[in-house]
């Protein structure tokens, strides 16, 4: 099947939330092939401390602009500032955790901002309880579409990628 042409139309902007080590940087990376910590100490401490950018173009041709945010407590300020003019969220939940203090947090900051459109991606999916942790989600985002995602099995294609809900979703917009 040939890819599809490149939508004409400006990048969205889709920002990443969630728990810091739920896995946003490693699926950023797996799905755009850009590590978005670029700082010596972030990949020395394997945490994101600054905002990260990558391009990602969805399997439907259309052009998003990631927005990699840190997930720690003591950087919401930096994550406030990511998500400001952001078009559409990435959130991650690891299930081997479910949701956390920071992915309320992000959340909470998601909607003060009045991003409603997104993707929850429940990661680290082969070494958690992906259903467990999509059921807590689905509480706080009834009508968000949940994609059950590994960093190690998305490589081999045996978990589906969130790319082609994050398609729907963005050709819902703009």
């Amino acid at each position: 099947m040939a890819p599809a042409q490149p939508d004409a139309r400006p990048p969205l902007t889709l920002g990443t939330a969630g728990h810091i080590d739920h896995g946003k940087t490693v699926l950023i990376g797996v799905l755009t092939g850009r590590n978005t910590d670029r700082l010596p100490e972030e990949r020395s401490r394997g945490i994101s401390i600054e905002l990260g950018y990558a391009p990602l173009e969805l399997p439907s041709g259309r052009r998003l602009s990631v927005v990699d945010v840190p997930g720690h407590e003591r950087f919401v300020r930096t994550m406030v500032a990511g998500a400001s003019g952001v078009d559409m969220f990435l959130l991650c939940v690891a299930a081997d955790d479910g949701v956390m203090p920071q992915t309320r947090e992000h959340l909470a900051v998601l909607r003060q901002l009045g991003v409603r459109a997104g993707v929850v991606a429940i990661t680290k999916a082969d070494i958690g309880e992906p259903e467990l942790a999509a059921e807590e989600v689905a509480e706080l985002l009834p009508d968000t579409p949940i994609v059950p995602v590994s960093a190690t099995a998305t490589d081999r294609g045996s978990i589906p990628r969130p790319s082609a809900a994050a398609s729907r979703i963005a050709s819902a917009s703009r």
